[in-house]
């Protein structure tokens, strides 16, 4: 705004607050009244599981000012607060927080950390009371709405654990520790070339990259971070994040291996973050073996490449029967019953209890569906017997996560099969609606059908829970050229699930490019070679083309694209 206009509104605001005389006239400002607050539940019991989901929402009106002159604009002067309490009366134990808006949200982890600025005890429920100050000016009195009352279970803030988040803030199944609360979490993740993640502290700050300088490794927790991310190695990293320093670092350990009575080299089972090899014994007893590994160490000095990253090495010696990390590997007991066949693992899935044992027999991980089934999800369309035609593909191990794009017409709503042509083994509605819920294993409702159209699915098995998406008219692509936004889109075509358009490249993108069922930045499709994976890797067939048009032609429900 240029300095006149903000002297000219000054002067305005002035004159209307104070009310003051020009040529006889007076000018009223009017309109100022109270708001009135809604909230959307009445009693809240919060969970750290599920402290990134909104638990509490609230609206209000908004005072319509005016002033006395007709063919004067009132200026939008009035100030809203939102104010909690443990008293009715609001005269001790106030959060006061200044709104922009006409309603707010609060997560679990934000409504818990209210709970403990308020000095509400852990697991018991206790009445809250919430309401809106408005004000205009310093000189004039504050308006209050209605008063709200909300009873409240906190949960206790425990900083000795620190919850890793996905690339969209949801929780995921690792967690790394702190036992000194001070700040500095550390552990073992099995995590993918290129994973994504925060991590939200156990009074809710979540943490990630910072957005503003930009280098891998640097931490905020600014609302312009984005997400922190492994380097292009995935298997056994060790983590330490570090909200002192404002850094994190992480141990690739490409090896571990095992000498003294037991020889040879360990696999690791990356998704559930364990090592193991199998063995021969030749009788019972103690058997004394020693644990270590060449590794690689990134930080905020070296950066996420592989040739600039650090030759360190990682080793464990035993401690109260469990193992721990160690300068140099120590001698580490385990024990067999008789001889035969076994396999040793090493367990890293609990940062606050990492094993070394020898279990009889061959103890290699199962192998883990590539794809689920939906029966029932189009017999609408069909009009045949269900079927297991369609499907949705594995993109996250460690969640068990499945996505896929699917034309929907169902009749008798569907299930979601883990076997093809096995018709027991399956998920079915727990709780929830056609769009959202949770899941039940082999339980007795079938889940409901949404509208038919488009939809993407997102299934999770290890929460176990599911969302369904609707996709419109038109996808957008992310990235062309360079430029992150979603004005390059390609337009439904008559045939449902394939999209096409004309794109102009004049430049290849320095980080490819993406495909977006919207426009949210949650629903993201990389590929490569023509296929189209979900949360995949960028697309980088741009590289390789001249400047010119192109024409783009997507499948999403076959997982495919064209670019010529």
């Amino acid at each position: 705004m240029k300095p006149y206009k903000k002297i000219i509104y000054s002067l305005m605001a002035i004159l209307l607050l104070a009310a003051c005389e020009k040529d006889g006239d007076k000018i009223y400002l009017n309109g100022h009244e109270s708001n009135e607050l809604i909230a959307t539940e009445s009693d809240i019991v919060l969970q750290q599981e599920e402290a990134s989901k909104v638990v509490l929402s609230l609206t209000w009106s908004k005072s319509t000012l005016s002033v006395s002159n007709p063919a004067m604009d009132a200026p939008d002067l009035e100030l809203v607060y939102t104010q909690i309490s443990t008293t009715n009366d609001f005269s001790a134990n106030v959060v006061e927080t200044l709104e922009t808006g006409l309603s707010k949200a609060y997560t679990g982890a934000e409504l818990n950390t209210v709970a403990k600025n308020l000095s509400i005890a852990a697991d018991v429920a206790t009445p809250v009371y919430i309401r809106l100050k408005s004000t205009i000016g310093n000189n004039t009195q504050p308006q209050y709405s209605n008063v709200v009352t909300v009873n409240l279970t906190a949960y206790d803030i425990d900083m000795t654990v620190g919850f890793v988040l996905d690339s969209k803030q949801e929780s995921t199944s690792w967690t790394l520790i702190s036992p000194e609360a001070n700040g500095i979490y550390t552990g073992f993740m099995g995590a993918t070339s290129w994973y994504n993640f925060y991590l939200r502290e156990g009074d809710g700050t979540v943490w990630g990259n910072d957005g503003v300088n930009g280098s891998a490794f640097l931490l905020s927790q600014e609302d312009s971070k984005w997400n922190c991310w492994f380097p292009g190695v995935g298997g056994c990293h060790y983590v330490e994040f570090n909200t002192v320093k404002k850094e994190w670092s992480t141990i690739y350990i490409p090896v571990l291996n095992v000498s003294g009575d037991i020889e040879g080299e360990m696999t690791f089972d990356r998704p559930n973050n364990k090592w193991y090899m199998v063995f021969e014994a030749s009788s019972a007893g103690s058997l004394k073996i020693k644990l270590q590994g060449d590794a690689k160490l990134y930080n905020l000095s070296t950066g996420d490449g592989d040739d600039t990253a650090i030759d360190t090495s990682i080793a464990f010696e035993q401690e109260n029967g469990n193992i721990v990390l160690a300068q140099q590997a120590g001698e580490i007991t385990v024990t067999v019953t008789e001889a035969g066949e076994y396999t040793l693992t090493v367990d890293l899935s609990d940062p606050k209890k990492w094993t070394c044992q020898a279990s009889s027999g061959l103890a290699e991980p199962e192998p883990i569906n590539p794809f689920v089934y939906l029966p029932g999800i189009d017999d609408g369309i069909t009009n045949s017997d269900w079927n297991f035609d369609h499907t949705l593909s594995l993109y996250n191990e460690d969640e068990l996560a499945y996505a896929g794009v699917i034309n929907v017409n169902s009749l008798w709503g569907y299930s979601i099969n883990t076997e093809e042509n096995n018709w027991n083994d399956k998920y079915t509605l727990g709780e929830g609606d056609a769009y959202a819920g949770t899941l039940a294993w082999q339980g007795e409702n079938n889940l409901p059908a949404p509208a038919p159209g488009l939809y993407l699915f997102e299934v999770k098995l290890k929460e176990p829970t599911y969302n369904l998406f609707n996709i419109t008219d038109k996808i957008f692509l992310s990235g062309i050229n360079d430029v992150w936004d979603f004005e390059t889109v390609l337009n439904a075509t008559d045939t449902p699930g394939i999209y096409a358009g004309n794109i102009t490249i004049t430049v290849a993108s320095e980080w490819g490019f993406q495909i977006h069922t919207d426009d949210t930045w949650n629903h993201k499709f990389g590929g490569s070679e023509g296929k189209l994976y979900y949360q995949g890797s960028n697309i980088t067939d741009d590289d390789s083309l001249e400047p010119g048009t192109y024409t783009m032609t997507v499948n999403l429900i076959e997982g495919t694209y064209i670019l010529n």
